[in-house]
């Protein structure tokens, strides 16, 4: 059986990838699952742990990276780690799936760094950061505080879209829905030795 791929999706908060996940999640002819990554952040009420996440506390993540159990991790914001177990990326290989990865910038760049050829990192980027930042506010989830932060971070990531393979500019949802369809079914049905 074939290994399976990996499909990377990376963007500043608020830009829209969790939602072009979430729609290529409901084509079952991609072979997609999703891959759960642990965090130390407080979990949010909507939020299944194993689900959304794996809520670990900053005392077992430190314990986590200490033994290597890691892809990929990051202090994303002050205290609140991120990362991507690498069991949990062969437990979806080994069932012949491909991973699909909802993850932030720095993270996301790791994760293709790491397995090459074999993982096709997209970058979802807003139209523009006053886009970028109705958006953040019409959650109406985020304190004033958490809203300018995301934004300062939002600048800093920007700078990496570049190091993706490819970019998506989400100005039109269903534009954008479309666009990554096509883009991760090319990558899916290509042999890991052709480049995109």
């Amino acid at each position: 059986m074939d290994k399976g791929k990996l499909i990377i999706f990376s963007a500043p908060s608020g830009a829209g990838k969790t939602s072009l996940v979430h729609h290529l999640l409901t084509q079952p002819e991609l072979k997609l699952e999703f891959s759960v990554s642990a965090t130390s952040r407080p979990k949010r009420a909507h939020e299944v742990d194993g689900k959304d996440y794996y809520f670990i506390d900053n005392k077992t993540f430190e314990k986590h990276i200490f033994e290597n159990a890691f892809a990929e991790y990051e202090e994303v914001y002050k205290g609140n780690f991120y990362g991507t177990y690498k069991k949990e990326v062969e437990r979806i290989l080994e069932k012949g799936n491909n991973v699909i990865f909802d993850i932030d910038v720095k993270g996301g760049l790791n994760i293709k760094n790491l397995y090459n050829e074999n993982a096709l990192a997209i970058f979802v980027k807003p139209p523009s950061i006053e886009v970028l930042e109705a958006r953040l506010r019409n959650r109406k989830t985020e304190t004033e505080e958490k809203i300018q932060e995301r934004l300062a971070k939002a600048h800093n990531e920007l700078k990496f879209e570049s190091e993706f393979d490819v970019v998506v500019v989400n100005d039109d949802f269903e534009k954008a829905k479309e666009e990554v369809s096509q883009i991760v079914n090319r990558f899916l049905k290509r042999r890991t030795d052709v480049r995109l």
